[in-house]
């Protein structure tokens, strides 16, 4: 795993604010990969790796946010619940984004771990291959099939049929 952690780290920095955090989201992400070997075979560490200290992260945001709440007890919150465009754009987006899980968990299961690594993860083509030990054609192949499924996925809801 150790190899993945200049990777690991620039990823965190980009999708999270947290340098002061990093360190201990990393060791943290080490002990629960390492502890989940133990348990059983790892088909994909360097996946778990990032999806844990992905975990880890929002966690870590998660927990920052209800410190804020408690001191922000003593504000008027009056002006803040707006039900304009920004509530209502929000609540799309976070529809949105549960379709495109949907859609995600829907494909096959080459299909979506290649998605999932490619542009989740942000790993290149080539990355990609080497971590499944297959070939950067399968890669290029089952991405776009994977793709073209998603689109489909979309075009089904959109429709108001069933997903």
């Amino acid at each position: 795993m150790r190899p993945h952690e200049g990777m690991l780290r620039a990823w965190l920095r980009r999708q999270f604010t947290l340098e002061a955090d990093i360190d201990d989201i990393l060791q943290e992400a080490y002990l629960r990969v390492l502890a989940a070997h133990r348990t059983g075979t790892v088909d994909s560490p360097k996946a778990l790796l990032f999806a844990t200290a992905r975990n880890l992260a929002l966690m870590n945001l998660r927990h920052r946010r209800v410190e804020r709440v408690d001191s922000l007890a003593e504000i008027d919150l009056g002006g803040i619940l707006d039900e304009r465009g920004d509530v209502a754009e929000a609540a799309a987006r976070a529809q949105e984004l549960e379709i495109l899980t949907l859609a995600i968990q829907s494909l096959p299961a080459r299909c979506r771990q290649i998605l999932t690594l490619r542009k989740i993860y942000g790993l290149s083509q080539k990355e990609v291959a080497a971590e499944m030990g297959i070939a950067e054609h399968t890669v290029e192949a089952q991405g776009s099939i994977g793709l073209r499924k998603i689109g489909e996925y979309f075009a089904r809801h959109s429709r108001g049929g069933q997903p």
